[in-house]
């Protein structure tokens, strides 16, 4: 069998590293895929650590392990320095980046955003994307990217989630100026390799401007009219943004502090929901007893109509699908942190200023939490499954799990099961997509697929 293909019955997956990596390929191999640096032990053992240049280091798989650092000793493992400083640009000191009291009162003014009350009043926003992907579908019946199609369709959530439609910034110029950010700013450096201090300037990351410049101007604008204009009938995620307050301290968001969480969600949610339907689809091609089961769902569900709220809680199988594709190929696939103070984890010593990563690509397909792990099984999560709640970590977890993980779940079962009822997707010889981390886990190539429909 050719290198890098993979038996019939495993979708696509990375190859990890099965020797030490001196420094220079360390630094090539993590800017070509950050993946490709985790050492295949990660799938096998609880914990590996190990020194590169004057950087110490600790991979983390254990769950009790992962449970201190995110949630029982959380104040001693803040995100590292380094993601801090790749996404400061983008994103300023948003909930994202902020850290101790900084977060806690932002995050204690945006909780009530994402309640289930007010994610289920915008659902029919959802539900639009999920019939303008049809309607641009119709026409097709070949070849289509779905990432592509993916891309757009979550870009139309967000923007009429946030800007209320206001077509003040397409996809397509969204989409280029997080690619820019992400070719300049977010790849890996020799200095953050070796270990030099963060405030020593990587010059990769100062030459040609900030890419997300314009992003911040439709946001600053956007804001300023709306404030002038005051909140719709029907509040999008900016009127529940300008009304939100900390309910312990009185205080509200800034300016400055609303547009750096708009530009968080809109890049999160846009980005991460795109990647996690795009990857359920080409499992879906990948598996078609799996695509056909849950088509069966989807129309006896849907009789021939786009998903709309009363649809949730009502596609168990299409839960179970979004969340094995979750496992397989998490967005956030590799998160870091750094130690504040000495500690114990796995009865290993940590240092002060070591670097903890936690790999949740290699968490996720680790031989001591999951049963054959590469493989695709979506009723890992069915009613009687048990598994760890800190082995399987899509949106980490604690009190910095993801603040829109409900809005994203809910999101990508409206377009999946939309999708899945109307249409057959199915693989293209020879050009399944390569799973590759930049900052997330994306399609190399996208997802190709031959597309029929069912109707």
């Amino acid at each position: 069998m050719p290198v890098g293909q993979y038996p019939p019955e495993q979708p696509v997956k990375v190859p990890l590293v099965t020797r030490p990596l001196g420094i220079m390929e360390t630094l090539s191999t993590a800017r070509r895929n950050l993946l490709e640096i985790i050492p295949d032990l990660c799938t096998k053992q609880p914990m590996v650590s190990g020194k590169t240049a004057l950087v110490r280091w600790h991979m983390v798989m254990d769950p009790d392990a992962l449970r201190r650092i995110l949630k029982d000793n959380l104040d001693n493992y803040p995100k590292s320095d380094i993601t801090k400083n790749l996404l400061r640009p983008a994103i300023g000191d948003s909930l994202f980046i902020a850290e101790g009291a900084h977060w806690r009162w932002q995050r204690r003014a945006a909780a009530p955003v994402f309640s289930h009350r007010n994610i289920a009043g915008l659902v029919p926003i959802m539900s639009a994307a999920a019939e303008a992907v049809c309607a641009r579908l119709e026409s097709t019946n070949g070849t289509v990217d779905m990432f592509d199609e993916m891309v757009q369709a979550t870009f139309e959530v967000i923007s009429n989630v946030t800007f209320s439609g206001s077509g003040t910034m397409g996809s397509d110029a969204v989409h280029r100026s997080i690619n820019a950010f992400i070719d300049q700013s977010a790849r890996v450096s020799l200095l953050d390799v070796i270990g030099v201090p963060t405030w020593v300037p990587r010059l990769s990351r100062l030459s040609g401007g900030n890419p997300v410049a314009d992003m911040k101007t439709v946001a600053d604008q956007a804001i300023e009219r709306r404030r002038l204009a005051g909140a719709k009938p029907v509040p999008d995620l900016l009127d529940l943004l300008l009304e939100g307050m900390d309910p312990e301290t009185k205080k509200q968001m800034n300016p400055a502090e609303l547009r750096d969480n708009l530009l968080t969600f809109i890049v999160a949610g846009h980005e991460t929901t795109a990647l996690t339907l795009a990857w359920a689809l080409y499992l879906c091609a990948f598996d078609p007893d799996v695509q056909d089961r849950l088509r069966s769902e989807a129309q006896s569900v849907l009789q021939g109509r786009i998903a709309g709220p009363q649809d949730i809680g009502k596609l168990p199988f299409t839960e179970k699908v979004i969340k094995e594709t979750l496992r397989l190929y998490p967005p956030a696939a590799f998160l870091s942190r750094t130690a504040q103070a000495a500690d114990e984890l796995c009865s290993r010593e940590v240092r002060a200023k070591d670097t903890i990563m936690l790999p949740i690509y290699a968490l996720h397909r680790n031989v001591q939490l999951w049963d054959d792990p590469d493989s695709f099984n979506p009723e890992r999560f069915g009613p009687d499954a048990k598994h760890d709640r800190y082995a399987y970590l899509p949106f980490a977890d604690g009190p910095r799990v993801c603040i829109g993980a409900h809005f994203a779940m809910v999101e990508a079962q409206i377009i999946l099961a939309t999708l899945i009822s109307r249409y057959r997707f199915e693989r293209i010889k020879g050009v399944d997509p390569k799973p590759q981390l930049v900052l997330t886990l994306r399609p190399e190539g996208g997802v190709k697929l031959k597309i029929t429909s069912v109707a």
